[in-house]
């Protein structure tokens, strides 16, 4: 059996980045987080989501389905920071070559591509409206709630300010094409959002958990 690597993992950004806050999960145990990432939970636009439940109206049906896309959030945060941290365990050698050829995550590749896997894990649904899929059409009528969420990333009168100052300049608009993917994403950055959303990612298996 080839042995794990002893890569190291990579260093926070700042002494903000630290992760001294936690909260209570009933599925993952407790979730931990840093200060600049407190700002972007108490944030009014990610609060809401403690009011839009991850089933819609399906509590009416079961009474148990009434956890929430807040809590949902926090989860898949957690999920893909594990993931992230099992790769650079593993392969950190291979992920930071691959990583520092985007200019943005030069200096400091792990580092901020973790962090960029974590707000992408907190923020994914943030665009949501209330009733959440089962009204999707109405409210956001042929864009959908990621374009919605792509809009509250980057603009700067709603996260785009808050997540610039936290970070550097530029980094909510790196965050939304983590966010978008597609050809707006540099493709060495596949990987940060294969683990928020794609196969075998940590939206669907958080889902499957709760």
């Amino acid at each position: 059996m080839k042995a794990a690597s002893s890569f190291r993992q990579p260093e926070y950004l700042t002494d903000n980045d630290v992760p001294r806050y936690r909260i209570r999960c009933p599925i993952h145990g407790f979730i931990r987080f840093s200060e600049n990432e407190r700002k972007i939970i108490d944030h009014w636009i990610f609060r809401r989501l403690r009011h839009i439940r991850q089933l819609a109206l399906t509590e009416m049906l079961y009474p148990g389905a009434t956890h929430t896309r807040f809590e949902h959030s926090l989860g898949v945060m957690e999920l893909a920071t594990r993931a992230f941290d099992q790769i650079a365990a593993r392969s950190g050698g291979l992920l930071e070559a691959n990583l520092k050829t985007v200019v943005e995550l030069e200096n400091e590749p792990l580092a901020i591509g973790r962090q960029l896997v974590r707000l992408a894990a907190l923020l994914h649904d943030v665009g949501h409206a209330c009733f959440s899929h089962a009204a999707e059409r109405v409210i956001h009528e042929e864009s959908g709630h990621e374009s919605f969420t792509f809009k509250l990333v980057v603009e700067r009168d709603f996260l785009g300010t808050e997540l610039d100052g936290a970070y550097f300049s530029g980094f909510s608009a790196l965050l939304g094409k983590v966010l978008q993917g597609g050809p707006v994403m540099p493709p060495q950055l596949k990987i940060l959002k294969d683990l928020v959303s794609g196969e075998t990612d940590a939206d669907r298996s958080d889902y499957l958990l709760l």
